[in-house]
């Protein structure tokens, strides 16, 4: 009996030392290897938080900037409005009107298709709604209370124009920035029924003449920031002289257009 007791005892024993055995190994193996994947584990974070980052900056450089004019209220009042027209320092603050019926129509008519003596500021229906003519006119009356397109005349001021460089035209979808190249006293001619933009000779003529201008009363400025050039698009500006018969022009070139949301 006490051999069977001792080998029960051995067996057991040898069991017992197995099992620490594969626990020392065990405990060795999570000691050398485990650290390693704790290492290697990080970079999958790492990289979602890269993606997370780039996706982030992809989002910012696509925000567009917010128009400021809420066309659609706009168009409920009157369909007609295609675009907002803003010079700084100026009364100048009013939305453009064009008619699919009559060129004139606004010209003594108000942004509701009411009667008004002093009219809208308007574009003809010759020209393209989203400014991508050429040359664009832009109508507006003289008023001696100031209103409408009358203020284009602080531009005979010279102190006035040198410092008011830009002026700013919003469509639906645009902010369209223009620099002011000059203003002067100029004939009834009719721009747009006078002269065929689409030819280049033309348009050089054009830019040429607004660059110096044959007129005693004209403010031109010295050094734009870019050369005018036949792939330009200007925006003239018209209304009524102070004294005696012709219009008064301010001519500006787009320099920026921006895309908004």
């Amino acid at each position: 009996m006490s051999g069977e007791k001792s080998s029960k005892l051995y067996v057991i024993i040898i069991i017992i030392l197995v099992l620490l055995i594969v626990g020392i190994v065990g405990l060795a193996y999570n000691f050398l290897f485990g650290g390693l994947k704790s290492e290697t584990e990080p970079s999958t974070v790492s990289s979602g938080y890269s993606q997370t980052v780039s996706d982030e900056t992809d989002e910012e450089t696509e925000v567009l900037p917010e128009n400021p004019i809420n066309f659609k209220s706009l168009h409920k009042k009157n369909s007609e409005i295609v675009a907002w027209i803003r010079i700084p320092d100026t009364n100048i603050n009013y939305p453009v009107l064009q008619s699919l019926t009559a060129d004139d129509f606004y010209l003594h008519r108000d942004v509701n298709k009411s009667a008004k003596y002093a009219g809208s500021i308007y574009m003809e229906y010759c020209n393209s709604s989203e400014f991508t003519d050429r040359v664009t006119v832009l109508y507006g009356h003289n008023m001696k209370d100031g209103s409408m397109f009358a203020n284009l005349h602080k531009f005979e001021n010279p102190d006035f124009f040198k410092k008011h460089r830009y002026f700013y035209v919003y469509t639906e979808n645009e902010i369209l920035t223009y620099e002011v190249v000059s203003a002067y006293n100029y004939s009834d001619k009719h721009i747009m029924n006078s002269y065929n933009f689409t030819e280049n000779k033309v348009f050089k003529n054009y830019l040429e003449y607004i660059l110096n201008p044959r007129s005693a009363v004209k403010n031109v400025r010295k050094k734009l920031d870019h050369k005018l050039t036949t792939d330009d698009r200007v925006l003239t500006l018209s209304t009524c002289l102070n004294i005696g018969d012709g219009r008064y022009l301010l001519q500006g070139v787009l320099v920026k257009d921006e895309y908004t949301r």
